[in-house]
């Protein structure tokens, strides 16, 4: 602790002695301090609360539980002193007067305990001494113990005429239901870039600061929406660079990369630079920043450049005018398919950065992938197919194919330069195959030279192999598929299933020929006899519940060669019906009959003899083994 001793002898030494100790003994206030909010109209961005507040002092009705939740540092503890102190003003006190015997503030992080929660009780009951109220504001209510919250409940539903209870939080999510219930809640927002960007300029011009809007943005932008955080960067700021703020002296100090590095990246990317590219990323690096902090940068400029080519979305720019001049003209050398693409291959950049094992070469990777976006100095390589074909990335029109039926016989494919520089593919006969050889699929002829194409007919489908396609310079083969009344579907589609059905439905149809079936006469023996052997062959192929619904009753033949079975429930029967196709042909088969038909009837009373009781079981063993009731009553069982 340093002392001062002074000795004044003149008026104006005595002046300057005054002078030296007010600045010696003037501590400095930090700006969250210093510029903290008096009134309601002073809290910046959140006038939606602020009026809600002012109307509820203003018409006497306000509620005697407040919670006031959201981000750090966006005005909560702020405005709840400034309702504090407006609530016991009755006109003619002073206005800096701050009711300080009235107002209780409690740290619930510090005092969570059951018995800081009675203490404050107690202290409720007492009335104000001066002022109508008494205000008590909890800070971080969330941080209150169990006990606590339920020692407080009471008081917080029915409390006392003369005091209000504003809780403060950042996480609402904490309080339990019941304190929520109680409380008249009240959320704030972000503060928005731009509210914060005006009241540090604001705060600027009070202190006789030289700032640029840029610079104000920039730490803005930095405080992601906390006003404390952004006074708290602001005061750090001026003490680096004085009472002149600039651009390049606020990225310094606070270590973010300027907009310059990414307007020099796309001015790369957009010139297909990519060695350039790759050495401002070096430089990047060698200045200490992140590879997942320069790719998730260039993804928001990019952004940021979208926003600017419509102007109905130039309001989404939060950047200063001299920013937003750059921002504008190079969205003008950019499309929005560039920018669609450059935002997708950096975003994906940015989810895959923490799992990659070589992080700089993979935004090294995208780099040069950017770079190549719209690059058309050669042709790139075709996207691989699933099937093992390749996709071409450019398209033919429809209109360049011309296909020309030749005279009967010709079985060589001719093609020729067209005037406009295409190909004019004729490749097929004028024979049509007749329907009966539709099914049959010939082999490919072998072509005579190496520039001819090949063919391949089928039924309804053609596929021409093409060795030359419309561009001056030579490329890979290029299949192309014609077809005419085909179209490839998924197995599991219901268009597919539904073909499947009628295939099988018009298979069997186009089989029975009733006139030519055999129709032998057959006795019920020989019926049961083959339908035993089914049984048989069921049980050992692994179809158990097949094999056992069918033994489940003897098979009786009636008339029209149709047989009949019983059976004790309707589940059974589904399971018959579902697997009856192979025992009938198997039946028809060996009784060389094709006219027999299987009816299945379902019987209830028929149930009793698969479903017993204990009771039942039991008296079912005795009839079998009488010594089964002597042991029953010797060791003196139960059923």
């Amino acid at each position: 602790m340093q002392c001062y001793f002074y000795i004044c002898t003149s008026p104006s030494a005595q002046y300057f002695c005054a002078e030296l100790k007010s600045i010696a003994l003037e501590p400095f206030i930090v700006s969250a301090r210093k510029y903290r909010p008096q009134t309601f109209k002073d809290v910046v961005g959140q006038q939606a609360i602020t009026n809600t507040l002012t109307n509820a002092i203003d018409n006497n009705h306000l509620a005697q539980a407040l919670l006031f939740t959201g981000p750090r540092g966006v005005g909560k503890t702020t405005c709840a002193r400034i309702l504090a102190k407006q609530i016991n003003q009755d006109g003619r006190a002073h206005e800096d007067e701050d009711f300080a015997f009235n107002i209780f503030e409690l740290d619930a992080a510090s005092n969570n305990s059951v018995d800081d929660i009675r203490e404050l009780t107690s202290q409720v009951r007492i009335p104000p001494q001066v002022g109508k109220y008494k205000v008590y504001i909890i800070d971080e209510v969330h941080m209150l113990s169990q006990a606590a919250f339920n020692a407080f409940l009471k008081t917080l539903e029915e409390p006392p005429a003369h005091a209000i209870f504003i809780l403060a939080t950042t996480e609402k999510h904490k309080i339990i239901p019941t304190i929520l219930s109680r409380c008249q809640i009240f959320d704030f927002k972000r503060i928005t870039v731009k509210d914060a960007a005006e009241y540090l300029k604001y705060i600027a011009e009070n202190q006789e600061i030289e700032a640029e809007d840029d610079a104000l943005h920039i730490i803005a932008q930095k405080a992601d929406g906390a006003m404390r955080d952004a006074l708290s960067i602001f005061d750090r700021v001026v003490s680096y660079s004085g009472k002149k703020l600039t651009r390049k002296a606020v990225t310094e100090n606070l270590n973010v990369l300027d907009y310059d590095t990414y307007f020099a990246a796309t001015d790369l990317i957009l010139k297909h630079d990519i060695p350039g590219l790759l050495i401002l990323f070096n430089e990047t690096l060698a200045r200490g920043f992140e590879g997942h902090h320069f790719i998730s940068g260039l993804a928001s400029h990019f952004r940021d450049l979208m926003v600017c080519l419509h102007p109905n979305t130039i309001e989404l720019l939060e950047v200063g005018e001299e920013a937003k001049k750059h921002y504008s003209d190079q969205s003008k050398k950019t499309s929005s398919s560039f920018l669609l693409t450059a935002i997708d291959l950096a975003n994906d950049c940015d989810i895959k950065y923490k799992s990659s094992k070589n992080q700089r070469l993979l935004v090294e990777l995208t780099l040069m992938k950017l770079a190549s976006i719209d690059f058309d100095g050669e042709k790139k390589k075709s996207e691989s197919l699933g099937n093992g074909r390749s996709k071409p990335d450019f398209i033919i029109p429809a209109s360049f194919y011309r296909i020309n039926r030749p005279a009967v016989g010709n079985k060589e494919l001719k093609s020729k330069k067209t005037e406009e520089g295409g190909i004019n593919t004729t490749a097929l006969p004028t024979e049509t195959i007749p329907k009966e050889k539709q099914g049959i699929q010939p082999q490919t002829s072998t072509p005579s030279t190496s520039d001819q194409p090949h063919r391949k007919e089928e039924a309804g489908s053609m596929e021409v192999t093409l060795d030359h396609i419309p561009d001056p310079t030579p490329s890979p083969r290029t299949k192309i598929n014609l077809k005419s009344n085909e179209r490839r579907v998924s197995g599991l589609s219901l268009s597919s299933l539904k073909a499947k059905k009628e295939h099988q439905l018009n298979k069997k149809e186009d089989v029975i020929d009733e006139s030519n079936l055999p129709k032998a006469i057959f006795t019920e023996e020989e019926m049961q006899k083959h339908w035993a052997d089914f049984v048989d062959m069921a049980d050992k192929d692994g179809r158990k519940i097949l094999a056992s619904n069918l033994h489940s009753d003897v098979p009786k033949l009636t008339e029209n060669f149709t047989i009949w079975i019983e059976l004790p429930n309707g589940t059974m029967k589904k399971e018959i019906e579902r697997d009856k196709y192979d025992l009938m042909e198997y039946l028809k088969l060996k009784l060389n009959n094709h006219f027999v038909k299987l009816r299945i009837s379902v019987n209830e009373a028929t149930a009793k003899k698969f479903a017993f009781t204990p009771e039942e079981k039991y008296l079912k063993l005795r009839e079998k083994n009488p010594a089964i009731d002597l042991l029953r009553k010797e060791f003196d069982l139960d059923i």
